[in-house]
């Protein structure tokens, strides 16, 4: 990024102008991203569905990423301008790597994506904003961590569980009401799902599991092992076994008043 900076600025997802234009510019966007940690990891997950307007524009978008072996990031906003985002951030992430031959310091990381986030603040305020969510496992504090953004690259770290995107105000309500820090992985890839269910159940730039098409949401977990992701067999036997208990409480299992 340092050395686009100096030879080739415009290149940089940030520099780049917009064509003058009336109203917002039309473009796909991705929607919701959840995060949550489990003693020994944590798992980021995301919905496959991309708008643009009031129009689907993707139904199999991938919005999560591995960044490097023991971290990933979950992208919602502009999808085209998120994706490359990314691809800069690994490569990032590998050249330190390479050079220092060391990994960078899960702080380091978070702080760097902030900093690549907050050049994109030009176009953030044409509309073209991208909010990731950054999570993973810290080898150093031995714990999975997670980081959320605002689109001018303020970072903040959040405990337990996390969400970003439209569909957000709804993944987290879900999660706040079935989060334990005792959880299992099982048990916290099913909570990650059931947050997804949930925002798709109210919010219409979410997509839901798609049976007939087989189109399942993308769940990672990031362990002390490093980065994994769930199969698309796994993801569906998770996906089902929700559905299934939805036909008996459509609105999801219920917490304790007290």
């Amino acid at each position: 990024m340092d050395f686009l900076s100096d030879q080739a600025p415009e290149m940089l997802p940030g520099n780049r102008q917009a064509p003058p234009l009336k109203g917002a510019i039309e473009a796909p966007h991705g929607t919701t991203i959840v995060a949550a940690a489990f003693p020994g990891g944590v798992v980021l997950a995301g919905d496959r569905r991309a708008t643009m307007g009031n129009m689907i524009a993707q139904r199999d978008i991938e919005k999560v990423f591995p960044a490097d072996e023991y971290s990933a990031v979950g992208i919602a906003g502009t999808a085209g301008l998120a994706v490359e985002m990314v691809k800069l951030f690994q490569l990032e992430l590998e050249h330190f790597e390479k050079v220092e031959g060391a990994q960078l310091s899960f702080e380091g990381k978070a702080n760097r994506l902030s900093t690549m986030i907050r050049s994109n603040l030009a176009m953030a305020m044409q509309g073209l904003a991208v909010v990731p969510v950054f999570a993973g496992y810290d080898v150093d504090r031995e714990r999975g961590r997670i980081f959320s953004y605002d689109v001018t690259g303020g970072r903040s770290e959040e405990h337990g569980y996390a969400s970003t995107g439209s569909g957000s105000i709804f993944a987290r309500g879900s999660m706040k009401k079935l989060y334990r820090d005792d959880l299992t992985e099982r048990e916290t890839l099913t909570l990650v799902v059931q947050a997804l269910y949930d925002a798709a159940d109210d919010d219409s730039a979410t997509g839901g599991p798609d049976v007939g098409r087989r189109i399942y949401p993308i769940v990672t977990v990031i362990t002390d092992e490093g980065f994994r992701r769930l199969t698309d067999a796994q993801s569906a036997e998770i996906t089902r076994e929700i559905l299934d208990r939805r036909l008996e409480q459509p609105d999801g299992p219920r917490a304790a008043l007290l």
